[in-house]
Protein backbone atom coordinates (compact mmCIF):
# COMPACT_ATOMS: atom_id res chain seq x y z
CA UNK A 1 0.00 0.00 0.00
CA UNK A 2 1.21 3.46 -0.93
CA UNK A 3 2.30 5.18 2.45
CA UNK A 4 3.73 8.51 2.43
CA UNK A 5 3.43 11.71 4.35
CA UNK A 6 1.02 14.20 1.90
CA UNK A 7 2.88 17.34 3.56
CA UNK A 8 6.18 15.87 2.81
CA UNK A 9 5.24 15.61 -1.07
CA UNK A 10 4.01 19.15 -1.04
CA UNK A 11 6.77 20.55 0.22
CA UNK A 12 9.31 18.10 -2.29
CA UNK A 13 7.32 19.52 -4.88
CA UNK A 14 7.45 23.03 -3.98
CA UNK A 15 11.79 22.84 -4.41
CA UNK A 16 11.33 20.81 -7.95
CA UNK A 17 9.18 23.41 -8.89
CA UNK A 18 11.75 26.30 -7.88
CA UNK A 19 14.32 24.48 -9.86
CA UNK A 20 12.69 23.55 -12.80
CA UNK A 21 11.40 25.33 -16.69
CA UNK A 22 8.34 26.74 -16.52
CA UNK A 23 6.92 23.95 -18.83
CA UNK A 24 7.88 21.78 -16.49
CA UNK A 25 6.92 23.61 -13.31
CA UNK A 26 3.23 23.15 -14.57
CA UNK A 27 3.26 19.59 -14.75
CA UNK A 28 5.21 20.04 -11.10
CA UNK A 29 1.98 21.98 -9.78
CA UNK A 30 -0.74 19.14 -10.95
CA UNK A 31 1.14 16.22 -10.52
CA UNK A 32 2.48 16.88 -6.91
CA UNK A 33 -1.23 17.62 -5.10
CA UNK A 34 -2.27 14.89 -7.02
CA UNK A 35 0.33 12.67 -5.52
CA UNK A 36 -0.61 13.94 -1.90
CA UNK A 37 -4.22 13.42 -2.74
CA UNK A 38 -3.26 9.84 -3.59
CA UNK A 39 -1.13 9.43 -0.35
CA UNK A 40 -3.93 11.19 1.91
CA UNK A 41 -6.03 8.41 0.48
CA UNK A 42 -3.55 5.61 1.11
CA UNK A 43 -3.30 6.23 4.65
CA UNK A 44 -5.15 4.45 6.84
CA UNK A 45 -6.58 5.31 10.77
CA UNK A 46 -4.08 4.39 14.25
CA UNK A 47 -0.63 5.26 11.31
CA UNK A 48 1.89 6.79 13.67
CA UNK A 49 5.59 7.18 12.36
CA UNK A 50 7.77 7.94 15.15
CA UNK A 51 10.88 9.50 15.61
CA UNK A 52 13.65 9.70 18.48
CA UNK A 53 14.77 13.40 19.02
CA UNK A 54 17.50 14.75 21.82
CA UNK A 55 16.80 13.62 25.28
CA UNK A 56 14.89 10.53 24.25
CA UNK A 57 11.61 12.53 23.14
CA UNK A 58 9.77 10.45 20.50
CA UNK A 59 8.71 13.42 17.34
CA UNK A 60 5.33 11.72 15.77
CA UNK A 61 5.31 13.20 12.69
CA UNK A 62 2.38 11.36 11.29
CA UNK A 63 -0.39 10.46 13.50
CA UNK A 64 -3.61 9.92 11.32
CA UNK A 65 -7.26 9.82 12.62
CA UNK A 66 -10.32 10.77 10.59
CA UNK A 67 -9.97 13.83 11.89
CA UNK A 68 -6.86 14.37 10.10
CA UNK A 69 -7.69 12.76 7.07
CA UNK A 70 -10.81 15.37 6.72
CA UNK A 71 -8.27 18.22 6.57
CA UNK A 72 -5.76 16.53 4.66
CA UNK A 73 -8.04 15.72 2.14
CA UNK A 74 -9.70 19.26 1.39
CA UNK A 75 -6.82 20.74 1.77
CA UNK A 76 -5.10 19.01 -0.63
CA UNK A 77 -7.83 18.58 -3.03
CA UNK A 78 -7.74 23.00 -2.24
CA UNK A 79 -4.08 22.51 -3.48
CA UNK A 80 -4.56 20.59 -6.67
CA UNK A 81 -7.12 23.21 -7.90
CA UNK A 82 -5.71 26.39 -6.89
CA UNK A 83 -2.33 25.24 -8.82
CA UNK A 84 -4.52 24.72 -11.88
CA UNK A 85 -5.87 28.32 -11.26
CA UNK A 86 -2.27 29.86 -10.80
CA UNK A 87 -0.94 27.78 -13.97
CA UNK A 88 -0.31 30.74 -16.20
CA UNK A 89 2.02 32.28 -14.16
CA UNK A 90 5.90 32.01 -14.26
CA UNK A 91 7.06 32.78 -10.78
CA UNK A 92 8.90 30.00 -9.45
CA UNK A 93 9.03 31.88 -6.47
CA UNK A 94 5.48 31.95 -5.46
CA UNK A 95 4.98 28.54 -6.18
CA UNK A 96 7.06 27.34 -4.07
CA UNK A 97 6.00 29.32 -1.40
CA UNK A 98 2.22 28.17 -1.54
CA UNK A 99 3.44 24.42 -1.99
CA UNK A 100 5.84 24.82 1.27
CA UNK A 101 2.96 26.88 3.14
CA UNK A 102 0.35 23.61 1.78
CA UNK A 103 3.10 21.14 2.44
CA UNK A 104 3.10 22.85 6.25
CA UNK A 105 -0.39 23.13 6.89
CA UNK A 106 -0.79 19.38 6.38
CA UNK A 107 2.07 18.34 8.60
CA UNK A 108 0.61 20.23 11.27
CA UNK A 109 -2.65 18.61 10.99
CA UNK A 110 -0.54 15.28 10.85
CA UNK A 111 1.38 16.30 14.07
CA UNK A 112 1.34 14.23 16.95
CA UNK A 113 3.56 15.90 19.41
CA UNK A 114 3.97 19.14 20.79
CA UNK A 115 7.19 20.23 19.01
CA UNK A 116 6.52 19.06 15.54
CA UNK A 117 3.36 21.11 15.19
CA UNK A 118 5.20 24.20 16.41
CA UNK A 119 7.88 23.49 14.02
CA UNK A 120 5.43 23.49 11.08
CA UNK A 121 3.28 26.25 12.60
CA UNK A 122 6.20 28.74 11.98
CA UNK A 123 7.05 27.62 8.15
CA UNK A 124 3.40 28.08 7.78
CA UNK A 125 4.09 31.96 9.11
CA UNK A 126 7.15 32.14 7.04
CA UNK A 127 6.34 30.86 4.00
CA UNK A 128 2.81 32.38 3.48
CA UNK A 129 3.99 36.02 4.01
CA UNK A 130 5.83 35.81 0.52
CA UNK A 131 2.29 34.68 -1.25
CA UNK A 132 1.47 38.47 -0.01
CA UNK A 133 4.92 39.89 -0.39
CA UNK A 134 5.10 38.58 -4.11
CA UNK A 135 2.54 41.10 -5.50
CA UNK A 136 5.60 43.74 -4.96
CA UNK A 137 3.41 46.60 -4.21
CA UNK A 138 4.34 48.96 -1.55
CA UNK A 139 1.19 48.09 0.30
CA UNK A 140 1.53 44.40 -0.14
CA UNK A 141 4.85 44.90 1.29
CA UNK A 142 3.83 47.00 4.45
CA UNK A 143 0.93 44.25 4.77
CA UNK A 144 3.09 41.29 4.66
CA UNK A 145 5.33 42.83 7.47
CA UNK A 146 2.73 43.92 9.45
CA UNK A 147 1.43 40.15 8.92
CA UNK A 148 4.37 38.28 9.90
CA UNK A 149 5.11 40.62 13.14
CA UNK A 150 1.67 39.37 14.09
CA UNK A 151 1.99 35.80 13.21
CA UNK A 152 5.71 35.32 14.98
CA UNK A 153 4.13 36.65 18.05
CA UNK A 154 1.61 34.20 17.61
CA UNK A 155 4.05 31.60 17.20
CA UNK A 156 5.54 32.61 19.97
CA UNK A 157 3.06 32.58 22.25
CA UNK A 158 1.99 29.21 21.10
CA UNK A 159 5.73 28.32 21.73
CA UNK A 160 5.66 29.46 25.23
CA UNK A 161 2.75 27.43 26.40
CA UNK A 162 4.38 24.37 24.28
CA UNK A 163 7.40 24.10 26.15
CA UNK A 164 5.24 24.49 29.71
CA UNK A 165 3.60 21.56 28.50
CA UNK A 166 6.80 19.74 27.44
CA UNK A 167 8.51 20.46 30.33
CA UNK A 168 5.51 19.22 32.47
CA UNK A 169 6.14 15.97 30.42
CA UNK A 170 2.85 16.10 28.36
CA UNK A 171 4.79 15.44 24.73
CA UNK A 172 1.79 14.15 22.69
CA UNK A 173 -0.89 16.59 21.77
CA UNK A 174 -3.99 16.27 23.56
CA UNK A 175 -7.28 17.61 24.52
CA UNK A 176 -7.00 20.68 27.23
CA UNK A 177 -10.39 21.18 27.81
CA UNK A 178 -10.93 21.74 31.75
CA UNK A 179 -7.69 22.62 32.33
CA UNK A 180 -5.68 25.65 33.41
CA UNK A 181 -2.43 27.39 34.20
CA UNK A 182 -0.08 29.40 32.01
CA UNK A 183 0.52 26.97 29.01
CA UNK A 184 -3.02 26.47 29.23
CA UNK A 185 -3.77 30.31 28.11
CA UNK A 186 -0.92 30.79 26.02
CA UNK A 187 -1.60 27.68 23.45
CA UNK A 188 -5.25 29.29 23.39
CA UNK A 189 -4.15 32.58 22.49
CA UNK A 190 -1.34 31.33 19.90
CA UNK A 191 -4.38 29.46 17.82
CA UNK A 192 -6.44 32.42 18.58
CA UNK A 193 -3.86 34.58 16.11
CA UNK A 194 -4.34 32.48 13.76
CA UNK A 195 -7.74 32.00 13.79
CA UNK A 196 -8.31 35.42 13.67
CA UNK A 197 -10.22 35.86 16.88
CA UNK A 198 -11.31 39.38 17.55
CA UNK A 199 -9.59 41.12 18.53
CA UNK A 200 -6.76 39.48 17.21
CA UNK A 201 -8.26 38.98 13.50
CA UNK A 202 -7.14 42.57 11.61
CA UNK A 203 -3.62 40.51 10.19
CA UNK A 204 -6.49 38.72 7.95
CA UNK A 205 -8.29 41.75 6.43
CA UNK A 206 -4.92 43.70 6.22
CA UNK A 207 -3.05 41.23 4.10
CA UNK A 208 -5.26 39.39 2.35
CA UNK A 209 -6.48 41.95 0.40
CA UNK A 210 -3.24 42.69 -0.41
CA UNK A 211 -1.85 39.33 -1.69
CA UNK A 212 -1.37 38.04 -5.12
CA UNK A 213 -4.43 36.86 -6.74
CA UNK A 214 -4.05 33.28 -6.78
CA UNK A 215 -2.12 33.57 -3.58
CA UNK A 216 -5.21 34.78 -1.46
CA UNK A 217 -7.08 31.49 -2.85
CA UNK A 218 -4.70 29.55 -1.09
CA UNK A 219 -4.19 32.53 2.01
CA UNK A 220 -7.94 32.04 2.76
CA UNK A 221 -8.22 28.34 2.87
CA UNK A 222 -5.41 26.92 4.99
CA UNK A 223 -4.13 29.41 7.88
CA UNK A 224 -7.70 29.87 9.69
CA UNK A 225 -8.69 26.36 8.83
CA UNK A 226 -5.25 25.01 10.11
CA UNK A 227 -6.35 27.03 13.52
CA UNK A 228 -9.83 25.52 13.64
CA UNK A 229 -8.12 22.34 13.04
CA UNK A 230 -5.64 23.03 16.38
CA UNK A 231 -9.32 24.05 18.05
CA UNK A 232 -10.83 20.75 17.61
CA UNK A 233 -8.12 18.84 18.41
CA UNK A 234 -7.09 20.46 21.50
CA UNK A 235 -10.06 22.83 22.80
CA UNK A 236 -12.89 21.10 22.25
CA UNK A 237 -15.82 21.79 24.72
CA UNK A 238 -14.35 24.93 26.03
CA UNK A 239 -17.50 27.40 26.48
CA UNK A 240 -15.42 30.90 26.05
CA UNK A 241 -15.07 29.70 22.38
CA UNK A 242 -18.86 29.90 22.36
CA UNK A 243 -19.58 33.09 22.80
CA UNK A 244 -16.40 34.22 20.83
CA UNK A 245 -17.14 32.23 18.03
CA UNK A 246 -20.76 34.45 18.49
CA UNK A 247 -19.13 37.78 18.63
CA UNK A 248 -16.87 36.70 15.63
CA UNK A 249 -19.67 36.14 13.03
CA UNK A 250 -21.43 38.85 14.05
CA UNK A 251 -18.72 41.35 14.06
CA UNK A 252 -17.43 39.84 10.54
CA UNK A 253 -20.71 40.10 8.85
CA UNK A 254 -21.23 44.40 10.00
CA UNK A 255 -17.62 44.75 8.17
CA UNK A 256 -18.30 42.71 4.91
CA UNK A 257 -21.60 45.49 4.67
CA UNK A 258 -19.46 48.38 5.00
CA UNK A 259 -16.96 47.37 2.84
CA UNK A 260 -15.85 48.63 -0.76
CA UNK A 261 -12.76 46.75 -1.59
CA UNK A 262 -13.92 42.82 -2.85
CA UNK A 263 -11.31 41.31 -1.56
CA UNK A 264 -11.73 43.32 1.83
CA UNK A 265 -15.42 42.10 2.11
CA UNK A 266 -14.79 38.55 1.60
CA UNK A 267 -11.84 38.22 4.07
CA UNK A 268 -14.39 39.82 6.72
CA UNK A 269 -16.57 36.95 5.85
CA UNK A 270 -14.11 34.54 6.58
CA UNK A 271 -13.63 36.04 9.91
CA UNK A 272 -17.47 35.66 9.89
CA UNK A 273 -17.60 32.13 8.86
CA UNK A 274 -14.74 30.63 10.84
CA UNK A 275 -17.08 31.80 13.95
CA UNK A 276 -19.39 29.73 13.11
CA UNK A 277 -16.77 26.89 13.71
CA UNK A 278 -15.33 28.00 16.69
CA UNK A 279 -18.69 28.20 18.40
CA UNK A 280 -19.27 24.96 17.32
CA UNK A 281 -15.67 23.65 19.06
CA UNK A 282 -17.15 26.27 21.82
CA UNK A 283 -20.43 23.86 22.23
CA UNK A 284 -18.43 20.80 22.39
CA UNK A 285 -20.85 17.98 21.66
CA UNK A 286 -19.99 14.84 19.27
CA UNK A 287 -23.18 17.08 16.37
CA UNK A 288 -21.48 20.30 17.07
CA UNK A 289 -17.73 19.44 16.72
CA UNK A 290 -19.13 17.65 13.31
CA UNK A 291 -20.54 20.65 12.41
CA UNK A 292 -17.25 22.82 12.74
CA UNK A 293 -15.34 20.15 11.09
CA UNK A 294 -17.84 19.90 8.08
CA UNK A 295 -18.25 24.00 7.86
CA UNK A 296 -14.43 24.27 8.28
CA UNK A 297 -14.36 21.67 5.33
CA UNK A 298 -17.11 23.14 2.89
CA UNK A 299 -15.75 27.11 3.63
CA UNK A 300 -12.46 25.98 2.10
CA UNK A 301 -13.99 24.80 -1.24
CA UNK A 302 -16.58 27.84 -1.24
CA UNK A 303 -14.21 30.62 0.53
CA UNK A 304 -11.38 29.61 -2.54
CA UNK A 305 -14.44 29.83 -5.13
CA UNK A 306 -15.19 33.15 -4.26
CA UNK A 307 -11.38 34.41 -3.62
CA UNK A 308 -11.21 33.07 -7.64
CA UNK A 309 -13.80 34.29 -8.41
CA UNK A 310 -12.88 38.10 -7.73
CA UNK A 311 -9.51 37.52 -8.63
CA UNK A 312 -10.48 36.94 -11.99
CA UNK A 313 -12.98 39.94 -11.90
CA UNK A 314 -9.16 42.05 -10.59
CA UNK A 315 -7.49 40.47 -13.37
CA UNK A 316 -9.90 41.18 -16.37
CA UNK A 317 -10.48 44.49 -15.33
CA UNK A 318 -7.89 45.87 -12.88
CA UNK A 319 -10.16 47.04 -10.60
CA UNK A 320 -10.61 46.27 -6.64
CA UNK A 321 -13.40 48.35 -5.89
CA UNK A 322 -17.27 48.00 -6.27
CA UNK A 323 -17.69 51.69 -6.75
CA UNK A 324 -15.55 50.82 -10.22
CA UNK A 325 -17.91 47.95 -11.05
CA UNK A 326 -21.01 47.12 -12.72
CA UNK A 327 -22.88 44.77 -15.23
CA UNK A 328 -19.89 42.25 -15.70
CA UNK A 329 -22.08 39.43 -16.38
CA UNK A 330 -22.44 40.20 -19.91
CA UNK A 331 -18.32 40.13 -20.31
CA UNK A 332 -17.80 37.59 -17.74
CA UNK A 333 -21.17 35.07 -17.81
CA UNK A 334 -18.95 32.14 -16.29
CA UNK A 335 -17.34 33.67 -13.92
CA UNK A 336 -20.51 35.14 -12.71
CA UNK A 337 -21.99 31.50 -12.67
CA UNK A 338 -19.21 30.22 -10.40
CA UNK A 339 -19.42 33.44 -8.15
CA UNK A 340 -22.66 32.86 -7.64
CA UNK A 341 -22.62 29.58 -6.54
CA UNK A 342 -19.85 30.27 -4.29
CA UNK A 343 -21.97 33.14 -2.85
CA UNK A 344 -24.90 31.11 -2.75
CA UNK A 345 -23.35 28.14 -0.91
CA UNK A 346 -21.62 30.63 2.23
CA UNK A 347 -25.12 31.73 2.48
CA UNK A 348 -26.06 28.10 3.10
CA UNK A 349 -29.29 28.22 0.17
CA UNK A 350 -30.11 24.28 -0.41
CA UNK A 351 -28.32 22.45 -2.85
CA UNK A 352 -25.31 24.37 -1.92
CA UNK A 353 -22.46 22.61 0.57
CA UNK A 354 -23.21 25.36 2.77
CA UNK A 355 -26.56 24.82 3.44
CA UNK A 356 -25.25 20.72 4.76
CA UNK A 357 -22.76 22.15 7.35
CA UNK A 358 -23.60 25.49 8.75
CA UNK A 359 -27.27 24.09 9.82
CA UNK A 360 -25.75 21.78 11.94
CA UNK A 361 -24.05 23.64 14.20
CA UNK A 362 -26.99 25.84 14.60
CA UNK A 363 -29.27 22.67 15.29
CA UNK A 364 -26.41 21.50 17.91
CA UNK A 365 -27.11 25.43 19.56
CA UNK A 366 -30.58 24.67 19.61
CA UNK A 367 -30.62 21.12 20.87
CA UNK A 368 -28.34 22.28 23.71
CA UNK A 369 -31.01 25.20 24.49
CA UNK A 370 -28.97 27.68 23.91
CA UNK A 371 -31.52 30.49 21.79
CA UNK A 372 -29.19 33.08 22.14
CA UNK A 373 -26.49 31.43 20.24
CA UNK A 374 -29.10 30.12 17.82
CA UNK A 375 -30.44 33.37 16.68
CA UNK A 376 -27.37 35.34 16.51
CA UNK A 377 -25.66 33.00 14.18
CA UNK A 378 -29.21 32.72 12.46
CA UNK A 379 -29.06 36.66 11.98
CA UNK A 380 -25.05 36.07 10.95
CA UNK A 381 -26.15 33.87 8.40
CA UNK A 382 -28.70 36.30 6.89
CA UNK A 383 -26.23 39.02 6.80
CA UNK A 384 -23.98 36.93 4.99
CA UNK A 385 -26.58 36.23 2.41
CA UNK A 386 -27.24 40.32 2.02
CA UNK A 387 -23.39 40.86 1.95
CA UNK A 388 -22.26 38.65 -0.50
CA UNK A 389 -24.96 36.92 -2.54
CA UNK A 390 -27.09 40.07 -3.02
CA UNK A 391 -24.72 43.23 -2.00
CA UNK A 392 -21.59 41.85 -3.77
CA UNK A 393 -22.61 39.99 -6.37
CA UNK A 394 -25.49 42.38 -7.54
CA UNK A 395 -23.09 45.50 -7.72
CA UNK A 396 -20.54 43.85 -9.26
CA UNK A 397 -22.13 41.39 -12.17
CA UNK A 398 -25.28 42.70 -12.36
CA UNK A 399 -25.78 46.35 -11.06
CA UNK A 400 -25.73 49.44 -13.14
CA UNK A 401 -23.12 48.76 -16.41
CA UNK A 402 -20.10 50.40 -16.18
CA UNK A 403 -17.95 50.92 -19.12
CA UNK A 404 -14.78 48.80 -18.38
CA UNK A 405 -12.71 47.29 -20.62
CA UNK A 406 -12.23 43.70 -19.67
CA UNK A 407 -9.73 41.15 -21.10
CA UNK A 408 -10.17 37.54 -21.34
CA UNK A 409 -9.31 35.58 -18.30
CA UNK A 410 -6.69 32.46 -18.84
CA UNK A 411 -8.72 29.24 -19.84
CA UNK A 412 -7.18 27.63 -16.28
CA UNK A 413 -8.25 29.90 -14.01
CA UNK A 414 -11.75 29.11 -15.72
CA UNK A 415 -11.10 25.61 -14.88
CA UNK A 416 -10.04 26.28 -11.26
CA UNK A 417 -13.06 27.55 -10.49
CA UNK A 418 -15.46 24.93 -12.39
CA UNK A 419 -13.73 22.16 -10.49
CA UNK A 420 -14.95 24.30 -7.17
CA UNK A 421 -18.28 25.24 -8.10
CA UNK A 422 -18.36 21.11 -8.41
CA UNK A 423 -17.66 20.00 -5.42
CA UNK A 424 -20.06 23.01 -3.86
CA UNK A 425 -23.25 21.70 -5.49
CA UNK A 426 -21.58 17.66 -5.20
CA UNK A 427 -21.35 18.18 -1.38
CA UNK A 428 -24.96 20.01 -1.59
CA UNK A 429 -26.98 17.70 -3.27
CA UNK A 430 -25.25 14.82 -1.79
CA UNK A 431 -24.23 15.54 1.58
CA UNK A 432 -23.96 11.81 3.20
CA UNK A 433 -20.31 12.29 0.69
CA UNK A 434 -19.25 14.38 3.50
CA UNK A 435 -20.96 13.50 6.83
CA UNK A 436 -19.10 9.72 6.12
CA UNK A 437 -15.96 11.28 6.82
CA UNK A 438 -16.63 13.60 9.64
CA UNK A 439 -14.82 12.37 13.05
CA UNK A 440 -18.15 10.86 14.69
CA UNK A 441 -20.89 8.89 13.13
CA UNK A 442 -24.23 10.81 13.07
CA UNK A 443 -27.51 10.85 12.23
CA UNK A 444 -28.31 14.69 10.70
CA UNK A 445 -30.70 14.95 7.70
CA UNK A 446 -30.44 18.54 6.34
CA UNK A 447 -33.57 18.63 4.48
CA UNK A 448 -35.98 18.30 6.24
CA UNK A 449 -39.42 20.19 4.84
CA UNK A 450 -39.52 22.77 7.58
CA UNK A 451 -35.65 23.17 6.92
CA UNK A 452 -35.80 23.86 3.72
CA UNK A 453 -39.21 25.86 3.67
CA UNK A 454 -37.75 28.13 6.65
CA UNK A 455 -34.44 28.84 4.79
CA UNK A 456 -36.42 29.90 1.23
CA UNK A 457 -38.51 32.18 3.21
CA UNK A 458 -36.02 33.81 5.42
CA UNK A 459 -33.88 34.20 1.93
CA UNK A 460 -37.04 35.64 -0.12
CA UNK A 461 -37.59 38.00 3.12
CA UNK A 462 -34.07 39.27 3.00
CA UNK A 463 -33.91 39.85 -1.19
CA UNK A 464 -36.76 41.90 -1.12
CA UNK A 465 -36.32 44.19 1.70
CA UNK A 466 -32.40 44.47 -0.57
CA UNK A 467 -34.21 45.06 -3.62
CA UNK A 468 -36.61 47.84 -2.27
CA UNK A 469 -33.55 49.50 -0.54
CA UNK A 470 -30.39 48.57 -2.48
CA UNK A 471 -30.56 52.37 -3.44
CA UNK A 472 -29.49 52.83 0.03
CA UNK A 473 -27.19 50.36 -0.52
CA UNK A 474 -24.72 51.46 -2.82
CA UNK A 475 -21.15 51.08 -2.36
CA UNK A 476 -19.04 54.08 -1.47
CA UNK A 477 -16.24 55.02 -0.80
CA UNK A 478 -15.25 55.10 2.70
CA UNK A 479 -12.56 53.67 5.56
CA UNK A 480 -13.88 51.46 7.96
CA UNK A 481 -12.24 51.95 11.34
CA UNK A 482 -11.07 48.63 13.33
CA UNK A 483 -9.09 47.22 15.74
CA UNK A 484 -5.91 47.80 13.70
CA UNK A 485 -6.25 51.12 14.21
CA UNK A 486 -4.96 50.41 17.59
CA UNK A 487 -1.18 50.30 16.28
CA UNK A 488 -1.38 52.01 12.84
CA UNK A 489 -2.29 55.22 14.51
CA UNK A 490 -1.85 55.17 18.62
CA UNK A 491 1.05 52.28 19.10
CA UNK A 492 3.30 54.77 16.13
CA UNK A 493 2.42 57.34 18.98
CA UNK A 494 3.61 55.36 21.75
CA UNK A 495 6.74 53.95 19.94
CA UNK A 496 7.49 57.09 19.02
CA UNK A 497 7.28 58.22 22.77
CA UNK A 498 9.04 55.06 23.96
CA UNK A 499 12.14 56.02 21.57
CA UNK A 500 12.25 59.68 22.91
CA UNK A 501 12.39 58.90 26.19
CA UNK A 502 15.01 56.51 25.23
CA UNK A 503 17.14 58.55 23.38
CA UNK A 504 16.87 61.61 26.89
CA UNK A 505 17.67 58.70 29.03
CA UNK A 506 20.92 58.28 26.86
CA UNK A 507 21.78 61.40 26.45
CA UNK A 508 21.61 62.42 30.14
CA UNK A 509 24.03 59.60 30.78
CA UNK A 510 26.20 60.81 28.57
CA UNK A 511 26.52 64.06 30.09
CA UNK A 512 26.91 62.21 33.20
CA UNK A 513 29.13 59.87 32.18
CA UNK A 514 31.41 62.49 30.33
CA UNK A 515 31.45 65.08 33.67
CA UNK A 516 32.98 61.78 35.16
CA UNK A 517 35.34 60.69 33.19
CA UNK A 518 36.54 64.96 33.27
CA UNK A 519 37.10 64.12 37.30
CA UNK A 520 38.93 60.39 36.72
CA UNK A 521 40.71 61.00 33.64
CA UNK A 522 43.01 64.02 35.16
CA UNK A 523 44.06 60.99 37.75
CA UNK A 524 45.10 58.59 35.39
CA UNK A 525 47.41 61.55 33.65
CA UNK A 526 49.58 62.04 37.11
CA UNK A 527 48.59 59.42 39.63
CA UNK A 528 51.26 60.48 41.83
CA UNK A 529 49.92 63.74 42.46
CA UNK A 530 47.34 62.44 44.14
CA UNK A 531 48.90 60.50 46.96
CA UNK A 532 49.67 62.29 50.07
CA UNK A 533 52.32 64.55 50.44
CA UNK A 534 55.17 65.10 53.76
CA UNK A 535 55.94 68.07 54.46
CA UNK A 536 59.40 67.91 54.08
CA UNK A 537 59.64 67.00 50.28
CA UNK A 538 58.08 69.30 47.25
CA UNK A 539 54.81 68.37 45.54
CA UNK A 540 55.19 65.46 42.38
CA UNK A 541 53.30 67.99 40.20
CA UNK A 542 54.52 66.26 36.84
CA UNK A 543 54.18 62.49 36.38
CA UNK A 544 57.85 60.93 35.42
CA UNK A 545 57.47 57.94 33.72
CA UNK A 546 61.42 57.10 33.92
CA UNK A 547 60.93 57.99 37.47
CA UNK A 548 57.77 55.72 38.86
CA UNK A 549 57.43 52.87 36.27
CA UNK A 550 58.10 49.31 37.51
CA UNK A 551 61.23 47.91 36.68
CA UNK A 552 61.29 45.43 33.61
CA UNK A 553 62.09 42.11 35.22
CA UNK A 554 58.80 42.70 37.71
CA UNK A 555 56.54 43.32 34.43
CA UNK A 556 57.94 39.80 33.53
CA UNK A 557 57.81 37.91 36.31
CA UNK A 558 54.30 39.41 37.07
CA UNK A 559 53.05 38.70 33.18
CA UNK A 560 54.67 34.76 33.71
CA UNK A 561 53.35 34.41 37.31
CA UNK A 562 49.94 34.94 35.98
CA UNK A 563 50.20 32.78 32.58
CA UNK A 564 51.24 29.63 34.92
CA UNK A 565 48.31 30.58 37.40
CA UNK A 566 45.53 30.86 34.70
CA UNK A 567 47.41 27.63 32.65
CA UNK A 568 46.72 25.92 36.25
CA UNK A 569 43.56 26.55 37.09
CA UNK A 570 42.21 25.43 33.50
CA UNK A 571 43.95 22.01 33.16
CA UNK A 572 43.93 21.23 37.06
Amino acid sequence: MFEFHPGFILILGGLIAALVPQRLRRIVMVGTPVVAIMATLGLQEGIEWQYLFINQLELIILKVDRLSLLFAFVFSVLVLLGSIYALHLDCPGETMAAFFYAGSSLSVIFAGDWLTLIFFWEIMAISSVFLIWNRRKPESLKAGFRYLMVHLLGGSLLLAGIFLQVSGGQFVVAPLTGMSGWSYWLILLGISVNAAIPPLHVWLTDAYPEATLTGSVFLCALTTKTAVYALLRIFPGTRLLLWLGVIMAIYGVIYAILENDIRRLLSYHIVSQIGFMVAGVGIGTELALNGAAAHAYCHILYKALLFMGAGAVIYATGYEKLTELGGLYRQMPLTAIFFSIGAFSISGLPLFNGFVSKSIIISAASLNQMPTAELLLTLASVGTFLSIALKLNYFMFFGPKREIKVKKIPFNMTVGMAGLSFLCVLYGVCPQLLYQRLPFVMDYVPYTFDHVISTLQLVLAVFMVFWVFRSRLLPHNAISLDFDWFYRKPFVTFVWWVVQVICRIKDSFGVWGNAALAKVIPFFNNPVKWLPQTIEGPPSAVYDDNKYRLPIGVTVFMGVFLFVLLFSSVCF
